[in-house]
């Protein structure tokens, strides 16, 4: 079988920065997968991408498909023929159904009797017979998530398509793909090229867009380009770039031949907040910005131009002209919001909705003030601070700058505070309030940010839970998933002694009349159902999670020892034998009216007869006196492992002894011991759970 290399691109207006490369890896992903689909064996591909191309070259394409033997099997031989010998109407309608008589077909052995089946070799298709398809369909299965139309096309893409490679070999593939003739001809930089570029093989295609077009194709030399030209051009004002890799990646998006450039601004401006700074040039300009040794900022920024210009200078003076009104504008808003205090726009919270049931933003501090001074007690805090923090936690809302930097809320909460003389903890927890942002960002730093932090989702949860309003399905307005998640980090990594329920309790008594009796119960199996999230991507097993929610600790630091402790004794060579064991006690003790996993009935010594229900009651005796202690310290992992050491005399006892007998008394006796046995294990968890 011969192969050739293969070639598609698809040419486009600009496409959108922040989707290309999910779009690029999703097109070579759904072409390969159709290619494997249809039985095409190749060697390697490469993908590329540039703001006007998605491109993907394959080696080695094989150029049909390998024939393949097909068997259908038909009706049994004794339900083909009546007594007779004569075909039946099942087998006449199977041939038939197959253009064949009923003479062609073949007999086949098999456990349940002789069978009757069609065999033929079917012939594979040339390649290029099905790539226009296989093209089709990656494209329409692209994450898109509004397509449009151009001109009088009924195709939609994410762009109007101007131009379509396909290729096999130096040849173009016949036909068209989304209403556009395939062809092998590609097009250049929209500046610094003219004209069509004739590619005469797939091989060769990069280095024509790069050689002859001003295209840098390949996506990742691209932005590793781009990051070698930014960090060496900060070198040059003695500084190092700042670069922020979803910022490289939008930049990479954005030109097909990248040229850094070094632009300067008023050191006067210096005097904003860095943040203010960066974000000015990070969302809105796609600078990146430069700092010294010591990571202060410098007046300088750099530039991705997507030209190479005769006169760089006029491409910076360009930008510099750009960027100086929005610094401008950041220091204006800064100046203007130090003549007001945090606390005097307050104020102004009272006229904005949190929600329609749940009042205004005002309201809400008032709420998260309570809540974080109650929690900060908790947690050796300092009340006051925590109080104070909350309540001027919104101000920075109504300032100048979060109106037009809307990241910027709490950060600027944190410089303000500091302009108005509050305490370094308590501007610091403003600005932590938000923490963490998304998973595996940064956790407050402080005890009162830990507070606030805590108290703000609490309240959130709380309220909208309250009113009926919980998440659901893809819908969260409120990032209440977040806000959990939040809670639980802060709690288990802060290593913070908090029961949810407490925070539950205590934030429900900040609010006025809830709709929800269920409240605690419910946002307590959110939170579990969040736990579940949380440990499964950590590789526990779905088994040691159940058992543990099973036992419902409230305690998020409490649940996470439970977790690790459990997830510990699963893996040790003695878990399987003694989870059944419990599984097989449960089953006994539900049967049992009388009897329930909180009843602390006492072992009678005299009526154990048998010597593997007296070595158990032994064992039980001595290891219980040695684990309540560790169990009351939350030492899980230690008392799990001293439990253990039961897995002999528990499996003797089950060898060995009658539970059910027909004398009450030691029937009792026995499934008291039980009781006592399944009792200790459920001080972790119940372990029954981890057998399959």
């Amino acid at each position: 079988m011969q192969t050739q290399d293969f070639l598609v691109e698809i040419g486009t207006e600009e496409l959108p920065p922040k989707a290309l490369k999910n779009l690029s890896d999703a097109f070579s992903q759904q072409i390969l997968q159709g290619l494997k689909d249809a039985g095409l064996s190749h060697g390697p591909s490469q993908s590329f991408a540039s703001p006007r191309r998605l491109a993907l070259r394959v080696e080695q394409l094989s150029d049909r498909q390998a024939d393949k033997t097909v068997e259908k099997r038909g009706p049994a031989k004794k339900a083909a023929y009546d007594d007779n010998g004569e075909p039946t109407r099942a087998l006449t309608g199977f041939a038939s159904s197959l253009g064949i008589k009923p003479e062609d077909l073949d007999e086949v052995e098999t456990p349940k009797g002789t069978w009757l089946v069609y065999r033929t070799t079917e012939t594979g298709k040339q390649t290029v017979e099905l790539l226009n398809a296989i093209v089709e369909s990656a494209l329409a299965k692209l994450p898109i998530p509004k397509r449009m139309r151009w001109g009088a096309q009924k195709e939609e893409f994410v762009r109007p398509v101007q131009w379509i490679v396909m290729m096999m070999g130096s040849d173009a593939i016949p036909g068209s793909v989304l209403g556009i003739h395939n062809g092998t001809s590609t097009r250049g930089h929209r500046f610094m090229s003219t004209g069509a570029l004739h590619v005469d093989s797939p091989s060769n295609y990069e280095n024509i867009l790069k050689d002859q077009g001003k295209v840098l194709a390949d996506y990742q030399a691209r932005k590793e380009l781009i990051r070698e030209g930014v960090t060496a051009i900060a070198e040059q004002v003695n500084g190092q770039a700042v670069i922020d890799e979803a910022l490289l990646d939008e930049v990479a998006s954005l030109n097909e031949w990248p040229v850094p450039l070094l632009g300067n601004f008023e050191e006067r401006f210096l005097d904003v907040p860095a943040e203010a700074l960066v974000s000015s040039m990070k969302e809105h300009q796609k600078y990146f910005h430069v700092v010294n040794k010591d990571g202060k900022m410098l007046p300088h920024f750099i530039t991705v131009a997507n030209i190479e210009s005769k006169d760089p200078g006029q491409v910076i003076s360009g930008n510099e002209r750009v960027i100086r009104p929005r610094l401008s504008d950041a220091a204006f808003f800064f100046e203007t919001d130090k003549k007001t205090t945090l606390e005097s726009k307050r104020e102004a919270l009272k006229s904005i909705v949190f929600q329609s049931k749940l009042g205004t933003i005002y309201d809400k501090t008032v709420r998260v003030a309570e809540l974080s001074e109650r929690i900060s007690s908790r947690i050796s805090g300092q009340p006051a601070m925590a109080r104070r923090a909350a309540e001027l936690a919104k101000s920075d809302l109504v300032s100048e700058m979060v109106l037009e930097f809307t990241d910027l809320q709490g950060l600027m909460g944190y410089h303000y505070a500091l302009h108005d003389g509050e305490e370094q903890e308590v501007a610091r927890a403003i600005n932590e309030q938000y923490m963490p942002t998304h998973a595996g960002a940064e956790l407050p730093g402080t005890v009162t940010g830990c507070a606030l932090a805590i108290a703000e989702k609490v309240d959130s949860l709380v309220g909208l839970f309250g009113i009926n309003q919980p998440p659901t399905g893809t819908k969260d307005p409120f990032a209440l998933r977040r806000a959990a998640l939040g809670v639980l980090r802060i709690i288990i990594e802060k290593e913070l002694d908090l029961d949810l329920l407490d925070l539950f309790s205590w934030s429900r008594q900040c609010h006025c009349e809830l709709e929800n009796d269920n409240l605690e119960t419910e946002l307590l199996e959110y939170m579990l159902e969040r736990f579940r999230a949380w440990y499964q991507d950590e590789g526990i097993p779905a088994e040691v999670i159940h058992a543990v929610s099973a036992r419902k600790p409230s305690k998020p630091l409490d649940f996470d020892r439970r977790i690790k402790a459990v997830h510990n004794f699963y893996q040790r060579p003695e878990a399987s034998a003694l989870s059944a064991a419990n599984k097989r006690v449960s089953n006994i003790l539900a049967k049992q009216a009388s009897f329930n996993d909180d009843n602390d009935l006492e072992i009678d010594s005299s009526l154990l007869t048998e010597a593997a229900e007296q070595e158990l009651a032994k064992r039980l005796s001595s290891l219980e006196s040695e684990v309540e202690p560790l169990f009351e310290a939350g030492r899980y992992q230690e008392a799990l492992a001293a439990l253990a050491q039961l897995q002999q005399p528990v499996d003797t006892f089950f060898d060995d002894v009658m539970v059910m007998v027909e004398d009450e008394a030691i029937r009792n006796n026995r499934i008291i011991l039980l009781g006592k046995l399944r009792r200790l294990f459920l001080k972790a968890a119940d372990i029954s759970l981890l057998s399959t």
